[in-house]
């Protein structure tokens, strides 16, 4: 499979660190939020604190930080770009319809057993709720340009914040979503496909994520191309944004759950579907919400020994 070894964590290198005192040269690694973990700072040592409720030693450890216990937590989209009649035929309002029924509603994919894997995971007062539903959404026609930095997806969420058009919650995950014809200069499409992080805007601890039409790169963020909603891109998106919500939900600060090498939960189960109906690359799906089928990668179950599966206390697969 032509994908990026790296490219589901999808997080912006912006690390939150405590301030326990280490030997000089600390051996542990932490996430950047954007598929793979790096080195400590120096003065940053693994914290030796239990979350309230939840068990470690899965595969997977809790370092301190909170956990977004909201029920449900919100996502709010800002479509960035072209989203009527842009240059690939997923820029479209198909999409965006797609993507709304994904996470909206009663059928979506909060409350569902696959997303209620996150309720495995905690931190000193409360669990993850295992509900994630669309609060809002607005648009962005190009106000940073085709070409986005990092800095620049952070300044889209502050505008849409500041301006009235999305309310400024702490309970929220602001996902910049992006037409084909915009470039994220960082690494989209080379390094990753998404990513999640956290920043201080309007005074508020602000959650959010990147995550660009994948049809930009096929070959690099799409498992098939023949889909099972007929909407390569939205397909696309489906599972890199379940990825970065869970993500978020689990380790919002960059400083709560992950492993020792610097991966989140989603990262563990990155490209890894587990048993599908009808075979990759022909349209296969792996779930099934409201009245469409989805293929989504699995999540890392934080009980049982730690395992990747497709829903809660369902059977863990390796691939």
């Amino acid at each position: 499979m032509r994908k990026l070894l790296l490219i589901l964590s999808f997080a912006v290198a912006c690390l939150s660190y405590g301030n326990a005192q280490t030997t000089r040269h600390a051996s542990h690694m932490v996430p950047t939020g954007k598929g793979w973990g790096v080195q400590a700072p120096e003065g940053m040592a693994p914290p030796n604190v239990q979350p309230r409720t939840v068990t470690t030693g899965n595969g997977i450890n809790y370092h301190g930080g909170p956990v977004m216990s909201g029920n449900p937590v919100n996502v709010y989209f800002i479509w960035y770009g072209n989203w009527i009649n842009g240059p690939k035929p997923s820029d479209s309002q198909a999409t965006v319809n797609l993507i709304n029924a994904l996470f909206g509603g009663s059928g979506g994919i909060g409350n569902s057993g696959y997303f209620k894997i996150n309720t495995t995971y905690g931190d000193s007062t409360q669990n993850v709720s295992g509900n994630i539903s669309v609060a809002g959404s607005t648009t962005d026609s190009y106000s940073q340009g085709k070409r986005l930095r990092d800095s620049g997806v952070k300044a889209v969420v502050s505008n849409a914040i500041s301006s009235g058009r999305l309310p400024n919650s702490t309970n929220g995950v602001y996902f910049v979503l992006t037409s084909s014809d915009v470039r994220e200069t960082s690494g989209f499409c080379s390094q990753y496909c998404g990513w999640h992080t956290h920043a201080t805007i309007l005074s508020s601890d602000i959650k959010y994520a990147f995550v660009g039409n994948p049809d930009r790169c096929p070959s690099a963020c799409e498992m098939q191309t023949v889909s099972p909603n007929g909407d390569s891109g939205a397909d696309g998106m489906a599972s890199i944004m379940a990825h970065e919500s869970e993500e978020a939900a689990t380790d919002p600060d960059l400083n709560a759950w992950y492993d020792t090498s610097g991966q989140e939960n989603a990262d563990k189960c990155a490209w890894k579907f587990g048993p599908t109906t009808g075979s990759i690359g022909n349209g296969a799906y792996n779930e099934t919400f409201g009245t469409h089928h989805w293929l989504i990668q699995m999540n890392w179950e934080n009980s049982r020994g730690g395992g990747c599966d497709q829903t809660l206390g369902g059977t863990f697969y390796n691939q």
